[in-house]
C-alpha cells in the first residue's frame, strides 16, 4: 500500500500558521494537523479541501501518492 504524502508542514509554515492556526481555520485539532504532517492520518477529501483552499493551492499539489512524480523530484 503506498503512503500518502503531502507540503502540509511546509505550505503552513510559508504562510506563518501554527498547527493550531490551521487546524481552527479548517476545523480540526492541531493534532489532527500533526497526524496529517507525519503521514500518520489521510484526510477525507473535505478535509483535504479545506487544507488546500487555506493553503492556497490545489489538492493534487498538496497531497500526493508515495512514488508518483513528486517523489522523483
Amino acid at each position: 500500500m503506498r503512503m500518502l504524502n503531502n507540503r502540509v508542514r511546509e505550505l503552513r509554515a510559508r504562510y506563518g500558521f501554527t498547527q493550531s492556526d490551521l487546524g481552527k481555520q479548517v476545523e480540526v485539532t492541531r493534532q489532527t494537523i500533526a497526524f496529517i504532517e507525519k503521514g500518520e492520518f489521510s484526510p477525507s477529501i473535505t478535509l483535504a479541501l479545506k487544507l488546500a483552499k487555506a493553503l492556497q493551492t490545489n489538492v493534487d499539489e498538496l497531497f500526493w501518492l508515495e512514488g508518483d512524480e513528486k517523489d522523483e523530484k
